[in-house]
């Protein structure tokens, strides 16, 4: 029996994601996009950051870094990833688990170009995850990229998107008395369909 109504309705994952951030955009206080982003290291200690969700494609989630970051070599070397998406205002949370590519042709750049002058010019400017002596030091490398790429840098070659195509997704709601409704979509590759059942809470 089929029981996935209301909000948890339909047959595309992507789409139930779409509408739950729509309506988080307009209840979430701040960054209704934020997810919380696990990877983990070459030794397998799993890592945690939040980070911002910037897409959700028809069937793959964006989102952007430096990927000499500590996110990004851990992403490179496991070539997976998982997120989740919590809003306290709706009660609601978005599990996703999956594969990751790097996103690096004109869309990143479009991306890229769309952000601040300053927030371009600090994707240049930091080392992220790296050992910094001080916040002077920043500053100065950032007035030292400034002059050095102008009013109008290019994308860097070591910034861009990952996106994680997922083999698991898990829609959460709030339920009474902790009753809460679970619904897993799962399948074992990514050519392959749904696999949807609804989980204990």
């Amino acid at each position: 029996m089929n029981d996935r109504t209301g909000i948890f309705a339909g047959e595309d994952p992507f789409a139930i994601a779409r509408a739950w951030l729509a309506k988080a955009e307009h209840e979430e206080p701040n960054d209704p996009n934020a997810i919380a982003l696990a990877t983990v290291d070459a030794n397998g200690l799993p890592n945690a950051r939040m980070v911002l969700l910037k897409e959700i494609e028809p069937a793959a989630f964006v989102f952007y870094t430096n990927y000499g970051s500590a996110k990004g070599v851990e992403i490179a070397q496991a070539g997976k990833a998982a997120f989740v998406m919590h809003w306290k205002s709706l009660r609601r949370q978005i599990r996703v688990r999956g594969l990751t590519s790097r996103e690096e042709g004109p869309q990143a750049d479009a991306y890229y170009a769309s952000r601040s002058l300053k927030s371009r010019l600090g994707a240049w400017a930091s080392q992220q995850s790296q050992p910094l002596s001080s916040r002077m030091a920043l500053v100065a490398e950032v007035a030292k990229v400034t002059a050095a790429q102008g009013p109008n840098p290019k994308r860097p070659s070591f910034w861009g998107g990952i996106r994680l195509e997922p083999l698991e997704i898990e829609f959460w709601a709030d339920g009474a008395f902790r009753l809460h409704d679970r619904f897993r979509w799962r399948r074992a590759t990514l050519q392959e369909g749904w696999d949807i059942e609804r989980l204990n809470p």
